[in-house]
């Protein structure tokens, strides 16, 4: 062999080290006998080289059919080849959906969380969702009930979880426990249950918190702590405001804190959680800041009609900014700094009748015009509530009405009780106003938040229907519970004292009607004191008895006559006032003698409310300064009393009169008003 065939033999070796090798050993032939044809076919090209150019037709022809021949071998090997690899893909995803379709229908009824599930450390594997809602939710409640325990500077203090209203969210982790294995598709189901045979699963539960709660308890522990830093504070004191200076202290460190508490409770870790504390400086007082807070225009009362609205008027406050920060170049612990009251020119009550168009109720009491220190007490009482107004949503209360009463003010003496005799006190008579405007508040169908009853009956209402008041002691409160404001206007003359409520009606109103039973009576005693000042035989009565009874008092509630409820406002108690009689001796020695009387039976209510009740609490006992006991007296009676003449009224539609059945005496008081 020459060198041409050589080199020909050489090319085609090196092109067969690019053919992919196949282990097929009719393909090894194939190959084989190929190169053999190869080197054949370049050996005859060579020799055609040497031919003349007539021939080169021929050879180009020759080549291009050899090489469709090579391309055609090669497309059909390629072509088994990809058979081979698709087949042998087609199987093994047979094979997997196979698997995947056995092991799903194997759990298809399982109707359990899978194994390997944890809820808060709480194992659920093989419960059911309404199984595991109890289990995880008694491990909550033994949580929720531990308190937190906080040290701070050596000191322990404790925080319930249920005063920052801590909530966990049990059933979306049970949800999310029983939905592993169920919330994908088919692959990942059962890629989720195998991963549960070999791996724990542990959900964290949702756990929310009020954290204004948080930060208000931190602030109350904060107050407590020794070396607290004490802010510096003010506040208003009728015309007068009051600066305290604060100190440097301690201080807790808020944010801190709230996230050691609240990281916690979510780790279950709720065992001297440590609490820091910062040094803080007492800031400077700011003046400034306090002027813009304190300092108010006064504003005018207005009305609107479409929708009603009455827009209650405001008093303006002002101060001397300049003296005041002079004043506070004293290093002191308090300023007292005096406040500019400015009036606004018309006031809620000044608004016009036109504002409070409809009369809601109306009720009066009688009183003997003849006895002038109790008359003017009275008539002082009703000129302090006259035109006052309430608004929706807002308390009112008779003594802050009414304010201390004094000399000053204009009350006088007037007989009251003390130590179950008639004397004098100040102020007498005014609980007869307290309680004219309790049964006005009632057929008005409003809220009562405060009441008290007499220990004695009071002669100028029923039993049930009075309302005795001691200033800083016993008050008389109501709300306004309608959706409008109202206003009370008051007479007192010719010896009858009424109350009327004006506002505007609303869509539903009730007929009122305040019904007082009466259980049993207790009847007084007579009493006889020897008078060496009274000729033998003579007697004079220096005080009129009144009967001690049990009653339940009704507020019953109609709409077009027939009763909607009937609720309890109240159950009292009222003791028998001893009657008092002297008689005239003829020696110096005093004694004394008793008479008493049988107790009359009153039968039960037929009825019984199922309505709120408001709660009567029985007038307290104080003693006076000879030691005997101060009860609150009803009505005034002396030995050169008459009883009144009855005083005629035309009733109006919403009014309530009562008329007294036994002779009228002074109010009760528990002790001397002033």
């Amino acid at each position: 062999m020459n060198m041409k065939d050589d080199k020909i033999e050489a090319e085609v070796l090196e092109s067969s080290n690019n053919v992919t090798l196949i282990d097929d050993d009719e393909e090894k032939e194939e190959i084989v006998a190929g190169k053999e044809d190869v080197v054949k076919e370049k050996k005859e090209e060579t020799n055609n080289d040497t031919l003349d150019s007539g021939d080169g037709e021929k050879t180009e022809f020759k080549r291009h059919k050899h090489f469709e021949t090579r391309q055609k071998k090669k497309g059909e090997k390629n072509s088994k080849f990809f058979i081979i690899v698709s087949v042998l893909l087609v199987l093994i995803v047979l094979l997997i959906l196979a698997f995947c379709t056995v092991f799903a229908l194997i759990n298809f009824n399982n109707e359990t969380i899978l194994s390997g599930v944890s809820i808060r450390n709480t194992k659920v594997e093989g419960l059911t969702k309404a199984q595991a809602l109890e289990v995880v939710n008694n491990a909550v409640d033994g949580e929720q009930k531990q308190e937190i325990t906080l040290k701070i500077n050596g000191d322990t203090y404790t925080l319930a979880q249920e005063q920052i209203e801590v909530k966990y969210d049990v059933e979306k982790a049970v949800e999310e426990a029983y939905n592993i294995g169920r919330d994908g598709n088919l692959i990942q189901n059962n890629f989720s249950i195998l991963r549960s045979m070999f791996d724990e699963n542990n959900i964290e539960i949702n756990i929310t918190y009020n954290e204004e709660l948080l930060e208000k308890v931190l602030k109350e522990i904060e107050v407590m702590l020794p070396n607290v830093m004490a802010d510096n504070t003010y506040y208003v004191e009728e015309d007068e405001l009051i600066i305290s200076r604060g100190t440097d202290g301690i201080n807790i460190d808020i944010e801190d804190a709230k996230n050691a508490i609240i990281n916690s409770i979510k780790t279950g870790n709720t065992e001297n959680v440590e609490i820091k504390t910062v040094f803080k400086e007492c800031p400077e007082i700011d003046i400034d800041k306090i002027y813009s807070e304190v300092k108010t225009e006064p504003q005018n009362a207005s009305y609107k009609k479409d929708p009603f609205e009455i827009i209650p008027h405001k008093t303006g406050t002002d101060f001397d900014l300049e003296s005041a920060k002079e004043m506070l170049k004293e290093e002191k612990d308090e300023y007292v700094i005096k406040l500019n009251i400015i009036e606004p020119e018309v006031h809620t009550n000044e608004i016009g009748d036109e504002a409070f168009p409809d009369q809601l109720s109306s009720f009066s009491t009688k009183y003997d015009e003849s006895n002038r220190p109790r008359s003017k007490n009275l008539k002082i009482a009703m000129s302090k509530l006259n035109g006052v107004v309430v608004m929706p949503g807002e308390v009112f209360s008779y003594n802050k009405t009414l304010g201390k009463r004094t000399v000053e003010e204009g009350y006088e003496n007037a007989n009251g009780f003390s130590g179950g005799k008639v004397v004098p006190m100040l102020a007498g008579g005014i609980c007869q106003i307290s309680s004219t405007l309790y049964d006005a508040i009632l057929y008005a169908n409003l809220n009562i938040v405060e009441r008290h009853n007499h220990m004695f009956q009071a002669t100028y209402v029923e039993p049930g229907k009075d309302a005795t008041v001691v200033y800083g002691s016993l008050d008389f409160k109501f709300q306004n519970t309608r959706k409008y404001p109202i206003m009370i206007k008051t007479t007192c003359g010719n010896g009858v004292a009424q109350i009327k409520i004006f506002g505007n009606k609303e869509e539903v109103e009730y007929d009122i009607d305040i019904v007082s039973v009466v259980q049993n009576y207790v009847p007084y005693k007579v009493v006889y004191e020897d008078d060496t000042s009274l000729a033998p035989g003579v007697e004079r009565v220096s005080q009129y008895g009144l009967q001690g009874c049990k009653s339940t008092t009704y507020r019953v509630r109609k709409l077009n006559g027939e009763e909607i409820s009937r609720e309890v406002l109240s159950t009292d108690t009222y003791s028998a006032l001893n009657k008092i009689i002297r008689r005239g001796v003829t020696s110096t020695r005093s004694t004394t003698s008793v008479e008493a009387e049988a107790t009359t039976e009153i039968e039960q209510p037929e009825q019984e409310s199922t309505a709120t009740v408001t709660p009567t609490e029985k007038p307290t006992e104080t003693q006076s300064n000879n030691n005997e006991k101060v009860e609150t007296p009803t009505t005034e009676k002396t030995e050169t009393q008459k009883p009144e003449p009855k005083v005629e009224q035309t009733p109006q539609q919403t009014e309530k009169p009562v008329q007294p059945k036994t002779p009228e005496l002074t109010e009760d008081v528990k002790t001397p008003e002033g």
